[in-house]
């Protein structure tokens, strides 16, 4: 019978969760906008997470066992409006883990966040790509490039043809 369930009671979901990863780091992002104020506990080799997000605002909850250890001491996380964003430092810098978790099972809420993921063998880039993401952000706080008008074309900065440059055909 419907009126013996209690209408407290709801169904705490995992939340969505994203990662990638480093030599010395990982990244993760628990997708769950609207969380205001949630419960976050960073031991060496979990994460407990809970709070209460989404387009619906029900209570997610979930405990990632790591399949290595972190410094919790050292990672750090921080709230924003649409996700929980982490960056774990790895406990020992050295090959990239085989996967998040101790558990070799798939989940349908972990996914690989594409945007941040460099294969093993990309890593070494891992250093230019930091330092040109520094300099975009310089410059995004600087207000853009001094001394160049707001017209210019930003790609042809270097004088160099390029070849976009080339006149087309003519249609016939």
């Amino acid at each position: 019978m419907l009126s013996d369930i209690p209408t407290n009671n709801r169904e705490i979901l995992p939340p969505p969760v994203l990662w990638a990863q480093r030599k010395g780091q990982i990244y993760l992002k628990i997708a769950l906008e609207d969380c205001r104020n949630p419960t976050i506990k960073l031991e060496k080799d979990k994460l407990y997470f809970r709070g209460c997000g989404g387009t619906e605002g029900k209570d997610h909850e979930i405990t990632l066992d790591f399949l290595k250890e972190i410094k919790p001491e050292e990672s750090k996380y921080l709230v924003k409006g649409r996700e929980i964003e982490f960056i774990l430092v790895k406990g020992e810098e050295g090959p990239y883990w085989q996967r998040l978790l101790k558990d070799d099972m798939k989940h349908h809420w972990l996914k690989i966040d594409f945007n941040k993921w460099r294969d093993e063998d990309d890593s070494d880039d891992d250093d230019k790509m930091d330092k040109n993401s520094d300099f975009n952000e310089m410059m995004r706080q600087m207000g853009g490039l001094g001394g160049v008008g707001n017209n210019a074309d930003l790609d042809d900065l270097d004088g160099e043809p390029d070849s976009d440059d080339e006149s087309l055909p003519d249609l016939e």
